[in-house]
């Protein structure tokens, strides 16, 4: 059922342009030195954007330790929360349709996952 929805996400709930987003950011911030750790975050959302159906969001238990805590408060500030109001104006639209309903599920696990991604990751 999973591959059933990863295929609809990327067709019809906007999985493959979020990924190239995320994709294309992550690459850009791998440019410079400083931006490495945050392009790397940017490839491993664009990733699981691209297939969120039948993945989990886990904590890797550093999300509290002070160097993930620094780098989230500059994500968040820099763009996060730019990220997602993103996710949750796809949420709202997708919403709408009962068929779109999945969809904007996971678009709200997105958002609060682009929000503050250092400390955790996906399996």
């Amino acid at each position: 059922m999973s591959l059933l929805g990863n295929i609809l996400w990327i067709i019809f709930g906007g999985g493959f342009l979020i990924a190239l987003q995320y994709l294309l950011g992550g690459l850009i911030l791998c440019i410079t030195i400083i931006g490495i750790p945050f392009g790397l975050q940017c490839i491993k959302l664009a990733e699981f954007s691209l297939f969120p159906f039948g993945r989990e969001v886990l904590s890797t238990g550093s999300e509290n330790s002070t160097p993930s805590v620094f780098l989230n408060i500059i994500w968040l500030i820099c763009g996060g929360i730019w990220i997602a109001v993103s996710h949750l104006i796809l949420a709202a639209g997708l919403a709408v349709t009962i068929i779109g309903i999945p969809f904007a599920i996971q678009h709200i696990k997105m958002a609060s996952l682009s929000v503050m991604p250092f400390g955790k990751t996906f399996s």
